[in-house]
């Protein structure tokens, strides 16, 4: 097996040499770093990467922490971030919450004994913000809020929930159905959104900023005389549940107590083809709109409508504040002013809708970086 005391013999420089170029470290003249690179080439030398992760106290590895792969978002985010981390020289690791045992715990231990350089965490966690704050290494956060001096990108939900909002008051849509997740994973432990706007009860505040979508859409939908409910369909993985819930509420736009419907891209997919075998004309008797605008918008039959969230900006923005997380710089979350979330919540006495106007700028705060969405018009509106 050829070695470094190989490569240095055939270049004719000193083993330390050798070692800087393999490892990067230090300063090689041109004239040097030609020869010894020559030489590596020549004898077919192949570093050593444990030894060189060793001694560099780095392993250019980021696990990507999503709850599952199946779901077109993730699966498309994930390829943006697996681009943007290999731009900068780093591979990615996946860990599907949903689909594999261990989970986030497996990835953080393995990133506190330093097998990772950095951790993107995408899922849902019950863990309180402490855990993440103790971990002491490289954490950033996707959509969702893990502590003070964790930094998190996300898109600009409130902006996405104005665009829906303003395309179905436009359209004259009165009674709109959100199809989506388990509400309690918007918000921390007990609490949970109450009276359609204002986040209730006591208990800490929400770490799932995505809730500023449904707020916003709710608030400005209500402003306009329209009725908002909000159904869940099971977990992000569930897709039997999406499907379940696409035939329930279409059967109530059958009815004609349903006229729009908001879901991902899946739930939209489903609701399409659910009111097609319904005999529903789909944008006159039912508009749909789907929040993501994957390549599963385009192939549902209809070429849905949707917010489309910009995948390689957030896979930007993200492997850049793991750049700097991992570089030492001060890479801080903005901290949320309890006191203002209490107002939020009830106590000062505030009306319903300044209340959720308070949810959502509170909420907000959470998120560092903000990146835009933009409503992609299709055949599933008027």
């Amino acid at each position: 097996m050829v070695g470094m005391r190989d490569v240095a013999r055939k270049a004719g420089v000193s083993l330390s040499t050798v070692s800087l170029v393999v490892n990067g470290t230090g300063y090689v003249s041109a004239e040097m770093r030609g020869r010894v690179e020559a030489a590596m080439r020549e004898l077919d030398y192949i570093p050593n990467e444990l030894a060189r992760n060793l001694y560099s106290g780095r392993t250019s590895l980021i696990g990507v922490i999503v709850p599952t792969i199946r779901h077109p978002f993730f699966s498309t985010l994930t390829a943006s971030l697996q681009r943007a981390f290999a731009a900068r020289g780093l591979r990615t690791m996946l860990c599907s919450t949903a689909d594999a045992e261990g989970g986030e715990v497996e990835y953080v231990d393995m990133l506190r004994r330093r097998m990772m350089d950095g951790i993107v965490m995408g899922a849902h966690t019950s863990h309180a913000p402490d855990y993440w704050t103790s971990i002491g290494r490289p954490v950033v956060a996707f959509d969702r809020y893990l502590g003070e001096g964790i930094s998190s990108v996300g898109s600009d939900h409130e902006q996405g929930g104005r665009l829906v909002a303003d395309l179905l008051v436009r359209t004259g849509a009165r009674h709109v159905v959100t199809l989506g997740g388990p509400r309690a994973q918007f918000h921390d432990l007990q609490r949970w959104v109450a009276d359609h706007a204002a986040i209730g009860d006591d208990g800490p505040a929400s770490t799932f900023p995505t809730v500023r979508y449904h707020l916003t859409l709710e608030r400005e939908l209500r402003a306009a005389g329209a009725v908002h409910e909000y159904l869940e369909a099971g977990e992000v993985h569930d897709m039997q549940a999406y499907a379940q819930a696409a035939r329930v509420v279409c059967a109530r736009a059958a009815e004609g107590t349903v006229d729009a419907i908001v879901s991902s891209d899946v739930g939209a997919a489903f609701c399409v083809q659910e009111a097609l075998r319904l005999g529903l004309r789909i944008p006159e008797d039912l508009q749909i709109v789907a929040y993501d605008g994957t390549y599963l918008a385009q192939a549902a039959g209809l070429r849905v409508t949707a917010v489309r969230q910009d995948f390689d900006a957030i896979a930007d923005a993200i492997a850049g504040r793991m750049d700097e997380a991992i570089a030492g710089g001060c890479v801080t979350a903005e901290p949320v002013d309890d006191g203002a979330m209490d107002d939020a919540a009830g106590g000062t006495g505030t009306d319903g809708a300044d209340a959720g106007t308070d949810v959502v700028a509170s909420v907000l705060r959470m998120i560092d970086d903000l990146v835009p969405v933009v409503l992609m018009p299709g055949e599933t509106t008027r």
